[in-house]
């Protein structure tokens, strides 16, 4: 049973702070130039984990992230020639 997730992106103020993230979601991704951190949380507890997270002290703002919203599926996609050639002899 696969279960719908979306990603959350935190700024926080302090790298040392990244470690309390890990109990709100599935820490992905930490940036210890920009500062920020993805995290995954299942997409029914996305407002509600973002709310939560916003009280925190050491969080300056969090967005959602929109990959679900984007369309995936392509119409009149063209394989390339030369990907289809090499497919063919297994390179």
């Amino acid at each position: 049973m696969r279960v719908s997730r979306q990603g959350i992106v935190v700024y926080f103020q302090q790298m040392k702070n990244v470690r309390h993230l890990k109990k709100h979601g599935h820490l992905i991704h930490a940036s210890k130039r920009r500062k920020y951190a993805i995290i995954y949380v299942n997409r029914d507890e996305v407002e509600s984990k973002m709310a939560e997270l916003d009280k925190l002290s050491y969080v300056i703002r969090t967005e959602p992230s929109h990959k679900p919203e984007i369309r995936t599926d392509f119409e009149n996609a063209k394989p390339d020639k030369a990907k289809e050639y090499d497919y063919k002899f297994g390179i």
